[in-house]
This record gives structure tokens, C-alpha cells and sequence, in this order.
């Protein structure tokens, strides 16, 4: 879904010398890809479907798929989950990523949440997903279903934690979908990866998201470390309304992972500006209307839509819209009227429907007389 826009990128860095950016940074990684969360599109990357083991940033899946049960009402936050002895076990044969569960204990799915998303806890990770699904197995074939309707076609899940199998993998790319749909779908649930710490059982840990620390205008996502994997990091941050995310897999060490990946989020924020081109509050224009209550209506796309651009070039932006045919009355909000193109430079960069942003009530019996003889001499 992303790769479509690789079109675009070869306009943009076809800009005038004014405009030109550099080369993104040289990173000693396996794979890395930087997102444009507004316009969808690719900025920077590197091997970005190369598939690798994800390690604990499969835990965003396991949130999201938790966090989606919830708002379907299927659970609770305040439902108590019952830890078995297998997730009892994760825990313990994992000298750091675990909440300190006890076996037999009853812990609330609220409690389990942060201990999966702050503390990275394996032991809180089989025990959501054996109160959600019955058993882990039945829960990693929900994160496939999550992961196919996400678009990650490279990805495949085989546990809940992360723990390194042969079928367990995913990509650069599909993990930044993955965290912008959590980012887009669970917008107050996400500021809990930002957390710095969270306290159970007596016990603080803290986030691991050395980044949170770096630099303020970074709110998540999650680390993620095996020996098979190296050391990764999903990554976002937002610096005025302008939301990057990135994801940066197979590096040497958890430092250089929180280092990599700034220096890639700040290549975008200094390179790059998010253009709103279209939607709802922004009409591609207005176009007569006959036979309806007014004379015109305007046109263009009920979402917003977005170019990433190089700084500097939003001028360098046109938005043409092409009516098919006349507008009769009445006509409903989202109803496509024609196709509206966007251009860079003169160069077609995008094409959408056009459509009808308001509905356009059909005028009285003398309104649409006269404008069905108009229309005999136009």
C-alpha cells in the first residue's frame, strides 16, 4: 500500500535545484523505513521488505488486537485475567522482559496493557492472549487476521510475545503500518507508550524507549531485541502537526537503535513538509448547479489528502478537478461528480475521485422549470 507511492518520490526529487534534498543517512541496519503518517507515503528506506524477526514490537499487534476487543465490548479493561502457568513460565525464563506475574493470580487486563506496552513483559503477553483467545495459538491466528486487513503481506505471527521462530516475521514496512493503524484507530490508548514507567507488584520498570528521553517530540512506539533480530525500534514523533514514524530493524546495540532512528526522524522533519491539499474544508473548487437550491456546489474529496513534499515546494503543488458532464440537483455529500488530478511541476502525481462535499436539495417547481429551458440553449 505504501510502495504505490514510490511514483511520487521520483517527482519530488525531480524538483528544481532549490528544492533538492540530500541523501538520506548511511545506517548500520538491516532495514529501516521513515513514514509520512499524513500522506502516506515512503521518505526514506532501506531493504523495507526484507523479512526479519520483529522480537517484542510484535507486542503493538498483541495492544492493538487487545485494544480492538475492548471497543467491540467483547472485554474489559477492568476484567480480571487468571495467570496460567505457562504465562507464569514466560515470564520467569526471561531474565528481563516480564511484569513479575504470579501463578495463579488474577490481574486485571488494564494492568496486563501496560505491562506489555511499558514494561514489554512476555509473562503479560501469554496471559492477554490466553484470556482473549483461550490459548496463545488461537491468539497469534487473530494477529494474522489483524495483520492481513493492516496490509502487512509480509508479516506472520506465530506467538504472542515475540520470541524468535522460523515462521515469525514481519518488515520494516509493515511495521510502521501497523504503527500508524494503532496511531490512527487507538489515538488515547496510544499516548500509553509514552509512559515512562510502570510500577507492579512493587516492582518500577521502567520504559525502554531510550528516545523518550532524547527528544520530546517522540511519543512511542516500541523497542524490540533477540540475538536472531538484533536490536530494533517502531518509532513516531509529531513536531507541530507534522507526524513521522519509523521503523529501524537489525541494529548493533539498544543505544545506537534510539540514535538511528532520531537521525532518521529528523531527516523528515527537516527535509520534508506535509502539504493538506484536499478535503472537506479544503474544495478543489465549486461548479454550477442546475436545478438545485443554489447555483453552484462545491467539489473535491471528503477526506483530507496529503503530498509530502520538500520543504520549500508546496507552491509548486496544482489541484485539478474535471467535472463529468452537468451537475443536476439533487446530488448527496460524497457522490463522484468526475475526478480531481494533482500535479507537481505539471506532472501527475495523483488522481481521485471527485466528489459532491454537500448535499444539493433539488430547487422548487419554478426553479427547475427555468433551468430545464436554459439548458435547451446552453
Amino acid at each position: 500500500m505504501i510502495l504505490r507511492f514510490a511514483a511520487v518520490l521520483a517527482v519530488l526529487f525531480s524538483l528544481s535545484a532549490a528544492a533538492a534534498i540530500p541523501e538520506p543517512p548511511a545506517l548500520e541496519a538491516s532495514s529501516y523505513l521513515l513514514y509520512d503518517f499524513d500522506s502516506g507515503e515512503v521518505l526514506a528506506s532501506s531493504n523495507p521488505d526484507l523479512k526479519v524477526g520483529p522480537a517484542s514490537i510484535t507486542k503493538v499487534m498483541l495492544a492493538y488486537v487487545v485494544f480492538d476487543e475492548i471497543k467491540k465490548g467483547r472485554i474489559k479493561l477492568t476484567d480480571e485475567a487468571v495467570i496460567s502457568e505457562k504465562a507464569w513460565r514466560q515470564g520467569k525464563d526471561s531474565s528481563e522482559s516480564r511484569m513479575f506475574l504470579d501463578l495463579g493470580s488474577k490481574v486485571k487486563v488494564e494492568d496486563l496493557l501496560h505491562g506489555v506496552i511499558t514494561q514489554s513483559g512476555n509473562d503479560a503477553s501469554v496471559a492477554l492472549a490466553e484470556h482473549v483467545a483461550g490459548s496463545e495459538s488461537a491468539f497469534a491466528d487473530l494477529m494474522n487476521q489483524y495483520a492481513a486487513k493492516l496490509g502487512m503481506s509480509h508479516t506472520h505471527f506465530t506467538n504472542a510475545p515475540g520470541m524468535p521462530e522460523e515462521e515469525h516475521f514481519s518488515t520494516a514496512h509493515d511495521l510502521v503500518l501497523l504503527g500508524a493503524a494503532f496511531i490512527r484507530d487507538f489515538p488515547d490508548y496510544y499516548a500509553w507508550f509514552a509512559l515512562p514507567s510502570f510500577v507492579y507488584n512493587g516492582i518500577r520498570q521502567d520504559n525502554r524507549n531510550m528516545m523518550l528521553a532524547m527528544d520530546r517530540s517522540v511519543d512511542g512506539i516500541k523497542t524490540g531485541h533477540t540475538e536472531a533480530a538484533g536490536y530494533c525500534l517502531l518509532s513516531s514523533a509529531k513536531r507541530d502537526d507534522h507526524r513521522l514514524l519509523a521503523a529501524v530493524m537489525g541494529t548493533k546495540s539498544k543505544t545506537y537503535r534510539a540514535e538511528a532512528s532520531l537521525e532518521l526522524l529528523n531527516y523528515g522533519f527537516r527535509f520534508f513538509e506535509s502539504v493538506k491539499l484536499l478535503g472537506k474544508e479544503a474544495p478543489a473548487g465549486s461548479v454550477r448547479l442546475w436545478k438545485g437550491v443554489n447555483e453552484e456546489v462545491q467539489v473535491g474529496t471528503l477526506a483530507p489528502v496529503y503530498l509530502s513534499l520538500p520543504r520549500g515546494s508546496a507552491d509548486k503543488a496544482e489541484v485539478r478537478p474535471v467535472v463529468d458532464g452537468t451537475l443536476i440537483a439533487p446530488l448527496t455529500a460524497g457522490q463522484q461528480v468526475g475526478n480531481v488530478t494533482v500535479l507537481i511541476d505539471g506532472k501527475v502525481v495523483k488522481t481521485l475521485p471527485l466528489v459532491v462535499l454537500a448535499d444539493t436539495p433539488a430547487g422548487g417547481f419554478f426553479k427547475r422549470l427555468w433551468d430545464t429551458i436554459r439548458l435547451w440553449f446552453a
